[in-house]
């Protein structure tokens, strides 16, 4: 199967003969103008508004967890994640390489330092098997009830496994693994609304979940986040802390603790509603997308992923793996000169200048999986 098999084939199924095919478009094509102009009417544009309210209640409907915190983005979503955890300066937290910058990134925000170890390859997410031979080499578990990394002398006060692409991670041996050494999980579900593993919703398997809403997600508010939980008091002081931690009151203004300005605008939270209204008939759209992709792959040498077993996945992005490295860049350089829209996968954080220095593991599979992976057009098709 060649390049221009593949491109022709991209460009039937999305009924785009010569025009640009992007990655992965918003589609607005439900309630998102009204709520939005409605939002606008009521000038209540800011992070007061029923909308933020309403949207906390659908996320909670939509992932089963019984609280929901509207945050402005997925980063911040983490950040508050993480510090709800209990991470602090100098800690480490345990997560993948194989992620969006933004995982590592919210870990340093709150005065983590990111211990980067390998994935699954049929996952792509956080493996169990390298979690548990890294803990069961250096980490021990003091008389406090703390987890230390003997190498480092530092407290391991996190893990953040995240579901890559929207294909759930085997999240329950994780978490079982952490667990055994006093470890909190949170889980980074910013590309797997819709996903479940094992009948649960992504997100809910940790202490705490999170969630992105930005532009290229399977539901988008431009920028919006979401944090999840079945703690009452972690819930409570997330809606805390995340509001400048400022004590309620009619006119005064009183902060009992350092905060963070992270609500979601109302305007955001109007768009978002009328996003989330739509998700079953977007998972369901993408899922027949996929299905496309899969036949058109199966009888070649290029893999097509698929969920692992008991693993419903949202298909964010459809996902194929090359043989080589050479055939990835070449297909990279070729589609993307013709107005397809591919993307590999991320560069490694260990590689990365700013996480050189962080602890890892041997990460093969990570380095295979950079080195072949590739994202395909994965838009919802259907017409605005």
């Amino acid at each position: 199967m060649d390049t221009n098999q593949i491109l022709s084939f991209i460009r039937n199924i999305f009924n785009e003969p010569t025009s640009f095919i992007p990655l992965h478009a918003p589609k607005f094509i439900g309630n998102e103008r009204q709520y939005v102009l409605d939002t606008i009417d009521s000038t209540f544009v800011s992070s007061v508004g029923a909308y933020v309210s309403k949207f906390e209640e659908m996320m909670k409907d939509i992932t089963g967890a019984k609280f929901a915190i509207a945050t402005v983005n997925g980063t911040t979503a983490l950040h508050l994640a993480l510090v709800l955890a209990g991470v602090e300066h100098g800690d480490e937290v345990i997560t993948q390489p194989l992620t969006f910058v933004a995982t590592a990134n919210a870990i340093v925000h709150a005065g983590g330092i990111p211990v980067f170890l390998d994935v699954d390859r049929d996952t792509m997410g956080l493996s169990p098997k390298a979690l548990s031979a890294f803990l069961e080499e250096f980490a021990t578990v003091n008389e406090d009830g703390k987890c230390i990394n003997r190498s480092t002398g530092r407290r391991i006060a996190c893990c953040v496994p995240m579901h890559t692409f929207g294909f759930p991670a085997r999240i329950d041996e994780l978490v079982a693994i952490c667990d055994q050494y006093s470890i909190p999980l949170v889980e980074d579900a910013a590309e797997s609304l819709g996903s479940y593993y094992k009948g649960r919703h992504t997100g809910t398997f940790g202490s705490l979940g999170t969630f992105s809403f930005n532009g290229n997600k399977t539901v988008t508010c431009g920028g919006g986040g979401a944090v999840i939980t079945d703690d009452e008091t972690i819930a409570a002081r997330a809606k805390h802390i995340s509001t400048t931690a400022k004590i309620p009151h009619a006119w005064e203004f009183m902060h009992d603790e350092i905060g963070y300005n992270y609500r979601m605008p109302n305007l955001n939270a109007a768009l978002a509603c009328a996003q989330l209204e739509q998700l079953d008939v977007f998972i369901k759209n993408k899922k027949e997308l996929a299905d496309l992709y899969h036949k058109f792959f199966e009888q070649s040498s290029i893999l097509s992923v698929k969920p692992i077993e008991n693993a419903n996945a949202n298909y964010w992005l459809n996902t194929i793996v090359f043989q080589d490295h050479e055939l990835q860049q070449a297909f990279l350089r070729e589609s993307n000169d013709r107005k397809v829209m591919t993307r590999p996968i991320w560069k490694l954080m260990s590689s990365l200048p700013m996480f050189a220095t962080c602890q890892t593991d041997k990460l093969e599979h990570a380095k295979w999986l950079e080195e072949r992976v590739i994202n395909l057009p994965s838009s919802v098709r259907i017409n605005n």
